[in-house]
């Protein structure tokens, strides 16, 4: 290991993490740094290290001419440990073999090939501890790095480590790996370097070239490995030619260029060949040659160069020799080479890289190239490749001849990167779709996706008429799609804020039928446009047939349309609007079900954090802790952008000042959020709450004008009694009338338990007179009724501080003591403060809140708890969190100790859970 000299800090870093590994830590590393900088090195140490610990060692290298082809990665890291996916659940199976093309199915969602593999490696590592070391992870190819990033992130409890090594300043497929621990291989020190130098050259150094060497080596030991083997003599002698600029790895390329370029003509070809496989196939590299007619002998020159090695598989000795060949080699060469190999490539067996070594064989167009390549792509998305897709639809629009066949692909080549997350490379494909003849219908399309595209980078102010306008070119041509691009557009100026949403709306609402039996969706459309348009009053009566038609369409017994469960998200976010609280939590607990059940982890977090929302108004404020947990967790996990809101609204209701106050500047300063739109209205409404549960009228009032003031149908609804209260607290009985006014006919109209309760409450506080008890008494009585408990026990509390003030103490203190009870219990410390306060006032002193055994618990531990407390097992359990149940039994285990508890029985028995 001469190339790890003066690397101790970095073995014992591996060390420890295999140490760790075994030990039953899980344990994840990524190596970067430039090429030759010792990744290789440190991975073949860790190789070692591991093997003489007893670890089971699988060792996947990223090759950058495979990166096209989805989860090819992934499958050199699982391929060998297939024998054990009979363990795993049936779902999981089936991910991984629609993945991997071993059996038929539909495109499975990244995410759950993700719980697959994750499940896979543990069962593996359940054997004995399991090191996973990735070479060269910037070329992996998309979808495997995501999976494989994705499982680094949900390791705990594992007897399993995973190293990946990225070259510094590589693609963007890197980008997977960031946030997870790093170590940053640098350049030997100078007395390092000059020992590691000495160590391999056998010539006289001139004293002055020696330290030039050294100098612009900077410490990298690939660059002072090749000087001996490739330097020029002029070098080696102290002559004056002139200092070679480039950079460190390119130079050691141009090293292996030139000893690659002194090898014979048929030596050269055959390294090109090995150099434009990816798959390292010792017989398909001699198949290659006999259709070149070059005789396989003639690797010896390059394996005595020390190019490569051919023994069971065609290795190359470092990446950089492989990118070497390959880019010195000429264009005609190239294509001769991948020609080759396309030629003796079996069409049954290996179809995509038969057409993509066809690809690379091309001069100028060829439309069978291309069509065999659309063909590719169509099989990579059926194994959820999306990347994969559009990569094969980019290269097959380059390659058509016909400019009607080239925007075609190109167009569905934009809508596979859009979709696969690359919305920057979306934008080229859309403007190479431009320059070619396309019909109207493929026109609106590409205005459609255009404007997706731009409200997913920018959300810009010129979205929702970008939608507009594709939704109004589609309607003669495909109206059902033209209806769900209003809805797009009528959900993007309502997220955006501003008045573009009415004009949406008129103009929806003038849209055509779709042509099909009406579907929920369209139902939707047509209720928001009307409640936008026309009025709360009006829309509620077309809006609740939509909520109970998505209720319906997505039942368990039932399998939801693709459109129905796509919409399901805002069709809960109608019902908090409507005040329908049993389709609030239906629909919230239904999108998180079909989130789960897909692996749709894009989608779960949101849906997470929406029942999170729901549940805090319901108070269940521990429950909805552990959902926005587990949102937090996943969003870290996959990559995804941050949802504050969840984590916000439940900081408020706790009164915790610090927490709320930190998310709501957190939010309201990100640039990633309109300053009017839907994230930072939810972070207004919140502080509403808070300041309302503190007492701090002014701050709440400001706050909930803001909330209400949003457009958005859920907040612009559950702000009106946080204004109310605010306002009559504030001393401000017009704004309070107002605000009253707009909550009476959206009760009226609603007519849920809910709807009136609020409106009673809000009513009674409006009041100072006598007439305002009957108010409070039917707010009790209907907030009760409903799911809204947080809501009823605020009730107790307003209708408790009226009676304070009347004078009727005992009466006082019977709804106070019942509002304090109520609001210590479900964790709402603000509002139960102020009942505190007001029961002082009356002469009583409640007793402080008992802790309780799950206080210990963290939100995660206790979401955990809780699912165990069900009856159901660890790998169930794990499954619904994405986690191995190894890990699930390491969070018992944790759990057991803080509750002092030994079994699932007694877990079980602890109602507080």
């Amino acid at each position: 290991m001469v190339d790890l000299l003066g690397r101790r800090a970095e073995r014992e870093a591996v060390e420890g993490l295999l140490s760790d590994a075994r030990a039953g830590r899980s344990g994840v590393l990524v190596v970067r740094g430039e090429a030759g900088i010792g990744k290789t090195a440190l991975l073949e140490f860790g190789r070692d290290t591991a093997a003489s610990l007893g670890f089971r060692v699988e060792s996947p290298i990223g090759v950058e001419v495979e990166s096209q082809f989805a989860f090819a990665g992934l499958h050199q890291l699982c391929g060998p440990l297939l024998d054990r996916v009979d363990a795993l659940p049936e779902p999981q199976r089936a991910a991984l073999g629609v993945a991997f093309g071993q059996r038929d199915g539909t495109a499975p969602d990244r995410f759950l090939v993700g719980l697959a593999t994750l499940n896979l490696l543990a069962e593996v590592a359940e054997e004995g501890p399991l090191v996973c070391l990735v070479d060269d992870a910037q070329w992996l190819d998309q979808a495997s790095a995501q999976v494989l990033a994705f499982v680094a992130r949900r390791l705990a409890a594992e007897r399993l480590a995973l190293v990946f090594a990225l070259r510094d300043q590589s693609g963007g497929e890197s980008l997977a790996f960031a946030g997870l621990p790093e170590l940053q291989l640098r350049g030997l020190g100078e007395t390092d370097a000059r020992t590691l130098f000495a160590g391999v050259i056998h010539t006289p150094v001139d004293g002055r070239v020696r330290d030039r060497i050294v100098a612009e080596a900077h410490g990298n030991p690939l660059a002072l490995l090749e000087f001996p083997l490739s330097a020029p003599l002029a070098q080696r002698a102290g002559g004056f030619e002139l200092p070679d600029v480039a950079s460190v790895p390119r130079r050691i390329e141009d090293s292996f260029q030139r000893r690659s370029g002194g090898l014979p003509p048929e030596t050269q070809m055959l390294l090109l060949v090995a150099a434009a496989d990816p798959t390292g196939s010792t017989a398909l590299l001699r198949r290659a040659a006999a259709h070149l007619g070059i005789d396989p002998q003639s690797a010896a020159a390059a394996e005595t160069a020390g190019l490569l090695e051919i023994d069971t598989r065609v290795r190359f000795r470092h990446p950089l020799v492989r990118s070497a060949v390959y880019q010195a080699a000429t264009p005609p060469d190239r294509r001769q080479a991948h020609s080759a190999l396309a030629a003796v490539t079996e069409p049954g067996t290996d179809p995509d890289r038969r057409a993509w070594h066809r690809a690379q064989a091309v001069l100028g167009t060829d439309e069978d190239v291309a069509t065999e390549l659309e063909r590719s792509a169509d099989r990579a998305r059926a194994r959820g490749g999306l990347a994969a897709a559009a990569a094969f639809l980019q290269q097959a629009a380059e390659l058509s001849p016909e400019p009607i066949h080239r925007a075609r692909r190109a167009l569905e080549a934009a809508h596979a990167k859009h979709q696969a997350g690359a919305s920057e490379a979306a934008l080229t494909l859309l403007a190479l779709a431009m320059t070619g003849p396309l019909d109207a219908l493929q026109r609106a399309r590409l205005e459609r996706l255009r404007a997706q595209v731009a409200f997913h980078l920018t959300r810009g102010r010129d979205v929702p008429q970008m939608l507009l306008d594709a939704a109004q070119k589609l309607a003669p041509l495909d109206a059902a799609l033209s209806r769900e691009t209003y809805l797009h557009a009528l959900d993007a100026a309502i997220i955006n804020g501003g008045r573009v949403a009415a004009s949406i709306a008129e103009a929806a609402l003038v849209a055509p039928e779709p042509g099909i039996p009406m579907r929920p969706v369209d139902l939707l459309l047509d209720g928001i446009a009307v409640a936008v348009r026309r009025g709360f009053a009006e829309g509620i009566p077309k809006l609740r047939p939509a909520l109970e038609a998505f209720r319906d369409a997505t039942a368990e017994d039932s399998v939801p349309d693709d459109h129905s469960r796509s919409w399901l998200w805002l069709a809960g976010r109608v019902a908090v609007g409507i005040l329908e609280d049993d389709l609030a939590h239906l629909l919230a607990a239904r999108n998180v079900d079909l989130a789960r059940s897909a692996g749709d982890l894009t989608a779960l977090p949101a849906a997470l954090s929406f029942q999170a929302n729901v549940l805090v108004i319901s108070g269940q404020l521990s429950h909805a802790s552990g959902l926005a947990a587990e949102a937090t967790a996943i969003s870290e996990s996959t990559g995804g952008v941050p949802l504050r809101h969840a984590h916000v609204i439940l900081a408020a209701w706790r009164g915790d000042r610090a927490a709320a106050t930190e998310l709501n500047e957190l939010t309201s300063h990100d640039v990633s959020y309109p300053k009017d739109g839907v994230e930072v209205a939810l972070a207004k409404y919140a502080m509403a709450v808070l300041h309302n549960g503190l007492g701090e009228y002014s701050l709440a009032q400001e706050a909930a004008a803001w909330a209400r003031d949003s457009g958005e149908l859920s907040l612009s609804t559950t702000a009106l009694p946080e204004l109310i209260e605010a306002s009559v607290r504030s001393g401000d009985p017009d704004r309070a009338a107002l605000a009253l006014e707009q909550l009476s006919l959206r009760a009226r109209a609603c007519g849920t338990s809910w709807a009136l309760g609020l409106e009673a409450r809000s009513r009674a506080l409006t009041i100072s007179g006598p007439a305002a008890e009957e108010h409070y008494l039917e707010a009790i009585a209907r907030l009760e009724e409903s799911r809204l408990a947080a809501e009823a026990a605020r009730a107790h509390l307003v209708y408790g501080e009226w009676l304070r003030r009347a004078g009727r103490r005992q009466d006082a203190r019977k709804q106070l003591r019942t509002a304090h009870d109520l609001l210590s219990s479900m964790g709402a410390e603000a509002f139960a403060a102020r009942a505190e306060r007001e029961l002082n006032a009356t002469g009583e002193f409640p007793r402080k809140r008992t802790a309780q055994p799950a206080d210990e618990l963290t939100s995660h531990e206790l979401h955990v708890a809780r699912l165990v407390a069900t009856g159901a097992t660890s790998r169930e359990v794990g499954t619904q969190l994405f986690l191995s149940p190894r890990t699930i039994e390491a969070h018992l285990r944790n759990i057991f100790r803080k509750l002092g508890i030994t079994s699932r029985r007694q877990l079980r028995e602890l109602s507080l859970l």
